[in-house]
């Protein structure tokens, strides 16, 4: 595939003067809406001079992902996001109200506990056609509110999948005339928030004995603890703010904490992992709209380069 360009001065990346801004393919998926021999193409960006625009996260990430390879580092990310009609209120909410507290809608099933399942499954469709390593999806606690899941993929590749998933979902809620948010926080009040779960195992975590280094990395984890919150939003921890309150299965965006089975830490280990000895671990820091390049990079940087 070429190099191509475009114009970045139509989306603040450059001055009209100088707009061409150039696009490096870096990963290739079958189109699931042309078909045939159709593709899309996954690129990065660079300016004029060949540095990378501000919003490349991916080339620093792919350099600090080279330097983990012997780790063989896995990531799984679970994606959550939130259908809105086009007046900004959730889908099938009620226009001058409030649906019924949350509690019967994680993983539910009927037409008064779940919203736009078609959607979902169509979103599922197109990325298993496209090759997209997703693996899951699910109602989430909040109505109108969703999950999928991403992984595992083998170090830069979490990164690729889940950009090209995120595309996959705006576009066929174009289709459906539905708007997929990826806020941290898109309701006020009494509602769970959505973040971007990051599960993470290295080769020695998945061996015999591996709880020991995964207890390792939770201790590297626990002394940069503010340097994450900042590569876990695009706004450097603002909008994560919103979030991470301490309430509705998060933790406090001040504190780091750790434990197992437990949804409110910051990190989770979980109870299979705990009892098999040996697995993975989740960050439950990352928010829904953070950028998957920054979130790899922050946590090899810790635990793999002990940066």
């Amino acid at each position: 595939l070429p190099v191509w360009n475009y114009d970045g001065s139509s989306c603040y990346q450059a001055e009209g003067s100088n707009s061409d801004t150039y696009l490096y393919p870096v990963a290739m998926y079958k189109d699931p809406f042309r078909r045939g021999n159709n593709i899309l193409v996954m690129c990065d960006t660079y300016k004029y001079d060949g540095t990378p625009t501000a919003t490349n996260k991916r080339k620093s990430c792919l350099e600090v992902v080279n330097k983990c390879t012997a780790e063989e580092p896995w990531f799984g990310i679970e994606q959550e996001y939130t259908f809105l009609d086009f007046d900004g209120h959730p889908l099938g909410w009620p226009k001058n109200g409030f649906p019924g507290p949350q509690g019967p809608y994680y993983c539910g099933v009927g037409a008064n506990k779940v919203y736009a399942r078609d959607i979902v499954d169509a979103h599922y469709r197109a990325c298993l056609y496209a090759g997209v390593k997703v693996s899951g999806t699910n109602a989430e606690v909040m109505p109108a509110q969703w999950e999928f899941q991403v992984g595992p993929c083998l170090g830069i590749s979490i990164g690729d999948d889940l950009w090209m998933a995120r595309f996959l979902l705006h576009r066929i809620s174009e289709e459906f005339g539905i708007v997929a948010t990826l806020d941290p926080k898109p309701m006020p009040g009494d509602w769970n928030g959505a973040g971007a779960h990051t599960n993470v195992s290295t080769k020695a975590m998945r061996e015999d004995g591996g709880l020991q280094e995964i207890e390792k990395a939770v201790a590297k984890l626990s002394k940069c603890h503010e340097r994450h919150i900042r590569a876990y939003d695009p706004k450097q921890g603002q909008d994560n703010a919103r979030r991470l309150t301490g309430k509705h299965e998060t933790s406090s965006i001040n504190d780091f904490s750790a434990g197992v089975a437990n949804r409110g830490c910051s990190i989770r280990i979980p109870r299979g992992v705990h009892s098999d000895g040996k697995g993975y671990f989740e960050d439950r820091r990352p928010s829904s709209n953070c950028d998957p390049y920054s979130v790899v990079e922050a946590i090899l940087r810790t635990i793999c380069l002990d940066e």
